[in-house]
């Protein structure tokens, strides 16, 4: 039997059979660098999308093989992400080899993700906002004529109306993931006015084995939830 999990208060989580209704979410989510089987549980729970587990990024905490089959083993009904980033000038496709349960993969430089349309993979290129503004109409086409998604960040908690504008031009043109600037006031917002195919939405570290705050994510999901 499949079970919803939900937040309380100070991150403990209760679970609920499913009820009749079938729950979905209004847009595309993706939940960034998974670190952990509560995180991953939640999300899967929730039904998003897309759980990321960060495999070479040493500025965050790499999932090792075994400790992404540990964590994925208890999860369905979502796809996992390799996320990568081009500091170590990884040899993605020999890595993959070790995770043969992810189907996507995210990497900040787009010519090797062109390189890999065709491999068996949905692709997604990972961008901050501000280097990328201005982005040629042409190359966001390029992405959108190949099936790569274009994932947004920003270091920036509150987007610029200028930034508002370029996300919403390049959506015109691609799909378009958002990962920064997110509330749970703003989110519906966001998706309608900015025209974007999705979001990304990153939680935490667990205080311990089991318990984690999962408030502020729970806000954002829920407000995106809808009955089936």
């Amino acid at each position: 039997m499949q079970v919803n999990y939900f937040s309380g208060k100070k991150g403990l989580l209760t679970l609920a059979p499913n009820s009749i209704s079938t729950m979905a979410l209004k847009t595309f989510v993706k939940l960034n660098s998974i670190s952990n089987l509560t995180e991953a549980r939640y999300g899967a729970g929730m039904y998003v999308n897309l759980l990321g587990f960060n495999l070479n990024d040493p500025s965050g905490k790499i999932i090792d093989p075994e400790l992404f089959k540990e964590i994925t083993g208890w999860v369905s009904g979502v796809e996992f992400v390799g996320e990568f980033t081009f500091n170590s000038k990884p040899n993605l496709l020999e890595i993959l080899k070790d995770y043969p349960a992810i189907t996507w993969i995210e990497y900040d430089q787009i010519e090797e993700l062109k390189s890999l349309v065709g491999k068996g993979y949905s692709l997604i290129f990972k961008a901050d906002l501000g280097g990328i503004l201005h982005l040629e109409p042409e190359v966001a086409q390029i992405l959108s004529k190949q099936g790569i998604i274009l994932h947004l960040t920003s270091k920036n908690d509150q987007l610029s109306q200028d930034q508002l504008a370029a996300v919403k031009k390049l959506a015109t043109n691609c799909k378009v993931i958002l990962g920064s600037g997110i509330n749970s006031n703003n989110v519906m917002d966001l998706v309608e006015t900015c025209e974007i195919f999705g979001i990304s939405l990153s939680g935490g570290e667990e205080t311990k084995p089991g318990l984690k705050d999962l408030d502020q994510l729970a806000d954002i999901l829920e407000i995106l939830e809808t009955e089936e």
